[in-house]
């Protein structure tokens, strides 16, 4: 009996014939294994192609919320200007009233002191064409009337300040503060000896009684720390400072020892800016409001100038640990007040 025999192309020349039944079965088991892979290949890129097509939905879904966000911060942002400027326009009409109540004022004793002259001056050309004997009678209350004859000043209306004026951060800060402001109260259990803390644990005050350093104060400034602790979020807080010295405001890490000889530094957990106020020269005096960002995931730390509204300093970091809000006021202060405020 004939058997048929075949060999396929693909084969090696020197490989024997093989009859058409075996040759077949052994390819078919190829075309089996070859089916399972490009089977579990078509369900990896099935795989692919749905969670591909979740991420455009996904994106799309971003896309959305994001335009919502900005549909309803520009409401915000709408309303808040409506809210200004009816504050603003308030302040412009008493500023408005008070400097037209002084130009009338002013412009009545012009008119006062005019009619005086006029009256002044007719009373003095009649008493000149008098006889000798009527001139010579009431002279004397004639002369005594040429007192105070100063025309009164001219008033100047220079509107106090440009209020309308918005200054760089300025919306940015507020919603900041409106969104992440934090109640924070001191711990007296931190605070420095020479750090006096107020009832409400709210503010400390240091002074130098005898006008020199505590000679056995650390080289650190005397400090205390806040009651709260942050690990994660974004939080803000606002200091304000009265009195002429040197303060130093920020963070540290729980790990962070405070009043000792060590000296603060980012490099053992300590973040901080430094604040000078002085009697006199250029530094400002009275009262600093300072405003404090601080961004855990982030790893960022801003300062404010809340009396300008605007962007001072800024620190950026990796945090790793829990860090708690720092106050210090160095010991070569003269008088100062550092307290937790609310904006």
């Amino acid at each position: 009996m004939h058997i048929n025999k075949c060999r396929v192309l693909s084969d090696p020349p020197d490989q024997p014939l093989l009859p058409i039944e075996e040759a077949a079965a052994s390819h078919r088991e190829i075309l089996k294994r070859h089916i399972g892979t490009l089977t579990n290949n078509l369900e990896n890129a099935e795989t692919v192609y749905k969670k591909q097509d979740e991420n455009t939905w996904e994106l799309k879904r971003k896309m959305e919320k994001r335009r919502e966000e900005l549909d309803r911060e520009c409401e915000e942002i709408k309303s808040f200007f409506e809210v200004e400027h009816d504050k603003i326009d308030k302040d412009l009409l008493m500023e408005e009233n008070d400097a037209e109540e002084k130009l009338i004022e002013n412009e009545r004793q012009i008119s006062y002191h005019r009619f005086r002259l006029s009256s002044l001056l007719s009373q003095t050309e009649e008493k000149c064409l008098q006889t000798d004997e009527d001139l010579l009678t009431g002279i004397e209350r004639i002369h005594n009337s040429y007192g105070n004859r100063e025309t009164p000043a001219v008033f100047s209306c220079e509107l106090e300040k440009e209020i309308f004026t918005l200054p760089p951060h300025y919306l940015g800060l507020h919603e900041m503060i409106g969104t992440f402001q934090v109640e924070l109260t001191l711990d007296p259990e931190t605070a420095h000896p020479d750090l006096i803390m107020s009832s409400d644990r709210k503010s400390v005050i240091y002074r130098r009684p005898d006008g020199l350093p505590n000679p056995q104060a650390p080289t650190s400034s005397p400090a205390v720390l806040s009651s709260e602790e942050v690990d994660a979020g974004r939080h803000f807080w606002a200091v304000e400072i009265i009195g002429a010295g040197e303060c130093f405001l920020g963070v540290c890490k729980e790990s962070f020892v405070i009043n000792t000889p060590m000296s603060p530094s980012a490099n053992n957990g300590y973040w901080q800016y430094q604040l000078l106020t002085r009697t006199c020269g250029v530094v400002p005096t009275g009262q600093r409001k300072i405003g404090i960002f601080l961004d855990y995931e982030l790893g960022e730390i801003s300062f404010y100038n809340l009396n300008k509204w605007s962007y001072m300093y800024g620190i950026a970091d990796k945090f790793t640990e829990k860090l708690i809000p720092y106050f210090s006021i160095a010991s070569s202060s003269e008088s100062l007040t550092v307290g937790i405020i609310r904006v």
